[in-house]
């Protein structure tokens, strides 16, 4: 399993899924049989690092109208299925997932958004709402995780 943080830390909340990635890193927080990886703006670069892998999760942040710092969890099955606010980096992930089913390459997708109300250029730091949001992303992921990891009774 892969968790890959997506965002420019250099925009404020907009960094939000590598700040968390950082975060994760810096408390020394261990995730079950999950690498992590920073993907910054990697935009179609980040597309390699899928081949070993069948499920991803993503964090970024999104401009969702919901109120600042809220945590949601979305399983694209589409790229259609992401959504419409997610900020712009060098190329969205809408477009990566698109590449990737052109490719025929798609692992099993989540994506963990956090709600930013605006893109606050050069700065690294979060809105209070946004870095108390780190927490509850922490939880929701590492759930998620364990979902994941535990095989399903039939």
């Amino acid at each position: 399993m892969l968790l890959i943080g997506i965002g420019n830390y250099l925009m404020g909340d907009e960094g939000i899924g590598v700040q968390f990635i950082q975060w994760l890193a810096e408390n020394n927080i261990q995730l079950p049989d999950t690498d992590i990886l920073d993907g910054g703006v990697g935009g179609f670069t980040l597309m390699g690092h899928f081949d070993s892998y069948d499920k991803v999760i993503f964090v970024d942040a999104t401009m969702d109208q919901k109120p600042l710092g809220t945590v949601s969890l979305i399983k694209p099955r589409f790229s259609s299925d992401f959504p419409k606010g997610l900020t712009a980096h060098d190329f969205g992930l809408k477009d990566m997932v698109e590449s990737m089913y052109l490719l025929g390459r798609v692992p099993e997708l989540y994506l963990f958004t956090i709600s930013i109300e605006e893109i606050q250029p050069m700065t690294v730091a979060l809105s209070p709402a946004v870095e108390n949001s780190i927490p509850v992303l922490t939880r929701e992921v590492g759930q998620l995780i364990q979902q994941l990891a535990t095989p399903e009774t039939v």
